[in-house]
């Protein structure tokens, strides 16, 4: 589990989505329901950037070059010893 420090963070009440979330999230009562409801954001976010990608490929803001150099570029930050 995570253990989140509350003392610095300041508190900002719920939006609509996130309120609507909470109520959907009330009612899986079980592993198997959570699950279903993760698998629903994860396609509905997934579909959303596909979209998004689709529409910057067609307004010709990415292109395959683009594709490529994040395929090469080494994003690991090194670890300190």
């Amino acid at each position: 589990m995570f253990a989140i420090k509350l003392e610095n963070m300041k508190s900002e009440p719920f939006n609509p989505v996130q309120l609507h979330l909470l109520k959907m999230f009330s009612y899986a009562k079980d592993e198997r329901a959570l699950e279903e409801i993760r698998k629903s954001l994860t396609a509905y976010f997934a579909q959303r950037v596909e979209e998004d990608m689709d529409k910057l490929w067609d307004e010709g803001l990415w292109d395959q070059d683009k594709n490529e150099a994040i395929l090469k570029e080494h994003l690991r930050v090194p670890y300190n010893d």
